[in-house]
């Protein structure tokens, strides 16, 4: 075990999932003892819908977690080659590369267009990188005239402010990726979507299977999104708190490089060393081999964990 003389309980900032979750509500005891009715994934794919600004709510797909998703994606659609707008989120590369497909990662958002499926992170894992919504709708037309796909993956846009989402202008060659549990801070959940043109939600709804929504999580999900004001007063602390958290790794010697509300990336010459130190402390953050200068850390919630990363800090 790594870091086995580390104080506990161990804080952990490797994640990008929000601190202080969603208020649970009060669960009907059959939520818990009966298989999910076909009505509670439809209203909670409906209140889906409408908080991601979707057309129509036929479109958008209930699973169990964005990663059950992903790894839905190329039985959806096959594909030769593979594109994806790096350096970013590794499960997508890895997903397609164990179907035997050609995974390319690539510097240049132009250069997705010549593969058969293309893949961009929106806001990019780790940098926080957006591509404007009109220039996706461009390249998913591109891709569609030549018969293939964009793959969009929205798992952090619930947390940015204006109009970022991709889903508003979805066309018939883009799919796009959507989490519940980093948001609401309710990862245990499992709970993720997937809109997409008619014909792709009708193959993935056959693919996933009937009841692969939990009855607490169709239950859980439909009450949150219809939560607007919990919402709006998270993205708000979140951003104070993602700016407090800039303001301590930069008086720490940290270089700040980007990110998103729910996590910020850093370099220090040093990384590999602050890792450890932090590790020793039992802080966890999180390092990129392929990039060893980098570390993301996620948001403390509690002020004694702030205070606890303080500590660590130096501060």
């Amino acid at each position: 075990m790594r870091f086995p003389q580390a104080p506990r309980p161990w804080l952990d900032l490797s994640t990008g999932i929000n601190p202080i979750p969603y208020p649970l509500p009060d669960l009907p005891s059959d939520v818990w003892t009966r298989l999910t009715p076909a009505a509670d994934i439809t209203e909670l794919e409906a209140a889906a819908a409408a908080h991601f600004g979707a057309a129509d709510a036929a479109r958008v797909v209930a699973g169990p977690g964005t990663q059950a998703l992903i790894q839905q994606l190329p039985r959806l659609r096959p594909a030769r080659r593979v594109g994806i707008l790096g350096f970013t989120y590794q499960e997508h590369g890895h997903v397609w590369q164990a179907a035997g497909t050609e995974v390319t990662v690539v510097e240049e958002f132009e250069a997705l267009a010549a593969f058969d499926v293309a893949i961009i992170v929106n806001p990019n894992n780790p940098d926080g990188r957006l591509v404007h919504p009109e220039d996706l709708a461009s390249l998913a037309n591109r891709m569609a005239d030549m018969g293939g796909l964009l793959v969009v993956d929205e798992a952090f846009v619930d947390v940015l402010a204006g109009a970022a989402s991709f889903i508003p202008h979805l066309n018939a060659g883009a799919i796009v990726l959507r989490s519940f549990g980093k948001t609401w801070g309710l990862a245990g959940l499992r709970l993720g979507f997937a809109v997409a043109p008619p014909a792709l939600a009708d193959r993935l709804r056959r693919d996933l299977g009937p009841w692969a929504i939990s009855g607490p999580a169709a239950t859980i999900g439909t009450a949150a999104y219809a939560d607007r004001a919990w919402l709006t007063a998270t993205i708000a602390r979140l951003a104070r708190d993602a700016a407090r958290l800039d303001r301590m790794l930069a008086d720490a010697g940290f270089e700040c490089l980007g990110g998103t509300p729910l996590y910020r990336l850093v370099a220090h010459a040093d990384a590999a060393g602050w890792f450890e130190r932090l590790g020793h402390a039992g802080i966890l953050t999180r390092p990129f081999p392929a990039r060893r200068d980098w570390l993301r850390f996620g948001l403390p919630g509690a002020e004694a964990d702030w205070a606890r990363l303080a500590a660590a800090l130096g501060m």
